[in-house]
């Protein structure tokens, strides 16, 4: 929603001031888009492979729906964390194993289906629940494991874009390719009248404003939106990471779930005593 509100704000800004004194018809030279959008289409093509097309395509209609990552997604993960380290300490590591082998028809992840929405941190935390059934484990290697995954995470979810800024970057460059196409086009035809040449010129220029217009005021912005998307959808796997840590280095489900809070960015973030008389509502 903020993309569009910021898309029109520009658009104001830029077209809407220069048509107070100018004519938005000299700002309609077709070719010199078409050059513009190939030039952008065909320098992200030639820039990257086929994965990193489709994931860059894959993840352009996130930066147009709203983040899942609130708070009350986390107070329910806190509460799907608590609930499931609490079993565990009552009955015993096996006691969860046929929640962890099929989430999907979990009676206790299936109270939670803002969590088991997100299936790439699901599989995490099953995953290593899995690991922490199957036997005894080293809580220091299980965390080197752990942030290694995390970090190959971040590194493939960063892809889109870190493509989508070096594009931003590429068009400004790319807007004087067009104009320089003008300018020579212009030179070509130094006999026509003033006015002639006038025009050209004018349709030359075009080139460089809407280079420097789709880096900064539209393909940028979406850049940002999608860093920040990556970075609202990393906090998820270390707020399970500290949980389970802490729960495999003894400490009871209620601490545990604390070292999760703790963790979480202050927006988002419950109180201790809203998060303790939330887990209590629910257990009762």
């Amino acid at each position: 929603m903020f993309l569009i509100i910021g898309y029109v704000i520009v658009l104001a800004a830029s077209l809407g001031t220069y048509a107070v004194h100018g004519s938005l018809a000299a700002l309609w030279v077709p070719m010199e888009y078409l050059a513009i959008v190939g030039l952008m289409i065909g320098g992200f093509v030639a820039s990257n492979g086929v994965k990193a097309i489709k994931a860059t395509i894959g993840a352009l209609p996130s930066v147009f729906k709203g983040s899942g990552y609130n708070k009350a997604m986390y107070v329910d993960l806190l509460a799907l964390l608590y609930e499931l380290l609490a079993k565990v300490r009552k009955e015993g590591l096996m006691s969860i194993e046929g929640d962890i082998e099929n989430p999907e028809s979990s009676p206790i992840f299936s109270k939670y289906p803002s969590v088991t929405a997100d299936h790439h941190a699901i599989e995490f935390l099953t995953d290593y629940l899995r690991m922490m059934v199957g036997g005894n484990l080293n809580a220091f290697e299980i965390e080197n494991l752990m942030d290694m995954e995390i970090e190959t995470h971040h590194t493939e979810a960063h892809q889109a874009p870190h493509i989508m800024a070096k594009v931003a970057d590429a068009l400004p460059a790319f807007g004087i390719v067009v104009a320089v196409m003008g300018v020579v086009n212009v030179m070509g035809s130094v006999g026509q009248p003033p006015a002639v040449l006038g025009k050209m010129i004018g349709g030359a220029l075009v080139g460089t404003f809407l280079g420097i217009l789709l880096s900064y005021g539209f393909v940028a912005p979406i850049a940002s939106q999608l860093e920040q998307k990556v970075e609202e959808g990393g906090k998820i796997y270390q707020v399970i990471k500290v949980v389970l840590l802490a729960s495999m280095n003894g400490y009871a489900p209620q601490i545990a779930v604390e070292f999760g809070r703790k963790v979480l960015y202050s927006t988002d973030r419950p109180g201790f005593v809203e998060l303790e008389q939330e887990l209590k509502s629910r257990k009762g």
